[in-house]
């Protein structure tokens, strides 16, 4: 008989996206007449076309695949070189990371879960709350927590709160962690670290020899200047953290899958014996075992986006994409509710009318507004009496969200 790993059956219910898209087509079904006015602002997805750099570069791509004297197989799998090298100048230009330390894959989601196969049993494991499901379901796929609790805590991660009162940042803790999961500009809350909480992040890491996991996903939307966009950008973080990156977002390749790692060559782990081993070369490893690389069009779509004509697309998509969050942010103000993010982050993170829990929230959006938010309690414990509502869609559609729940709530 064939055994199954059992710590899936640990998960609790579905994945917090799925559960929702399962919500709202059982409301659809219900209702249909009201069916075609759902506006999703739900789950972080992208609405807008592709930036045209992007696009011709894709074509031409498949135009080369299509011609004997241009046409490519398999290609490596850490990346090609021409992406690799545009993302070091472009992205880390001063910051002392070479093209080999960068490891292009299929998206950084991928990543942020895929990294614990090069990590060993028993570390232990930080995780923000709220924070992005992914980080905690994958270590539970893993084997490195318990079982969760009536709140959905599981046993063995160390979770660090986040709230209005510490600004939706964490400080560093007082126990020992090795592994500490950072996103910033985050998900789902939108707050943004500044450069002296991240400092202390790298701090704390080097003295607990611990290992920074800094998601940047969203670091294209920043607008402060003082507001760092690596992990790189501080002092000694090339001994201790791992950056993941993502083209999903400013480049609105969530339906095209491109992101990438960094990991310099100076970041290692214990082997348990007494040894140093680099990570990036077991990342390397496990990278060329388990995946083939993107594909060759996408890859060349990914690098047209630091053309000074893709820069300057993604720049219209990213004021795009912020104005609706302002849109979103003055309307929920309006309505009298709590509000968070939205200012450096395509994420408007809100507070829940009193006596109505996230899931409350979301029920009532849904069927009163036909509205999808993201229920806070979805990202965690720490995340009930929230809800997020994704800045990602048509400015048209934001209008419309706002003048529906400034009606239901202002």
């Amino acid at each position: 008989m064939a055994t199954i790993n059992a710590n899936f059956l640990k998960l609790k219910a579905g994945y917090l996206f799925p559960e929702i898209a399962r919500r709202v087509r059982a409301y659809s079904e219900a209702n249909p007449a009201q069916a075609s006015r759902i506006i999703r602002c739900g789950i972080g997805d992208v609405t807008e076309p592709l930036p045209a750099a992007a696009v011709e570069a894709m074509h031409a791509g498949v135009e080369e695949l299509g011609r004997r004297e241009t046409f490519r197989g398999y290609g490596p799998e850490q990346g090609y070189e021409f992406l690799r090298q545009a993302i070091v100048e472009h992205q880390f230009e001063g910051l002392g990371i070479s093209a080999d330390e960068v490891f292009i894959s299929d998206g950084s989601k991928c990543d942020t879960g895929n990294i614990l196969d090069i990590f060993g049993q028993g570390n232990i494991i930080a995780i923000t709350d709220p924070v992005y499901p992914v980080y905690v379901d994958t270590n539970v796929m893993a084997g490195n927590t318990g079982d969760a609790d009536a709140k959905g805590t599981y046993a063995g991660l160390l979770y660090l709160p986040c709230h209005p009162a510490n600004g939706f940042v964490a400080a560093v803790p007082n126990e020992h962690a090795d592994l500490i999961y950072l996103c910033f500009p985050n998900n789902p809350t939108g707050a943004v670290a500044s450069r002296a909480q991240l400092e202390a992040w790298v701090a704390y890491a080097r003295e607990h020899d611990a290992i920074l996991l800094f998601d940047a996903a969203y670091e294209a939307f920043i607008q402060d200047p003082t507001i760092p966009h690596s992990i790189f950008e501080i002092e000694g973080a090339h001994e201790c953290a791992i950056e993941f990156r993502s083209f999903s977002k400013n480049g609105g390749f969530t339906g095209v899958r491109c992101g990438y790692v960094i990991i310099p060559k100076s970041v290692t782990g214990s082997d348990g014996m007494g040894g140093r081993v680099p990570l990036g070369q077991l990342w390397s490893r496990r990278h060329s075992t388990k995946f083939n690389g993107a594909s060759y069009p996408v890859q060349k779509a990914a690098a047209a986006i630091f053309s000074e004509a893709g820069k300057a697309q993604v720049a219209a998509l990213i004021q795009h994409y912020m104005g609706n969050a302002k849109l979103l942010r003055e309307a929920c103000t309006a309505a009298g509710l709590s509000v968070f993010g939205g200012v450096d982050a395509p994420y408007v993170w809100v507070g829940c009318p009193a006596g109505l829990s996230s899931w409350d929230m979301f029920d009532k959006m849904l069927s009163e507004a036909q509205v999808v938010i993201t229920p806070g309690s979805g990202f965690g414990s720490a995340g009930e009496g929230f809800f997020r509502i994704s800045a990602f869609n048509s400015r048209s559609n934001v209008e419309e969200v706002c003048r529906r729940l400034l009606a239901l709530l202002g």
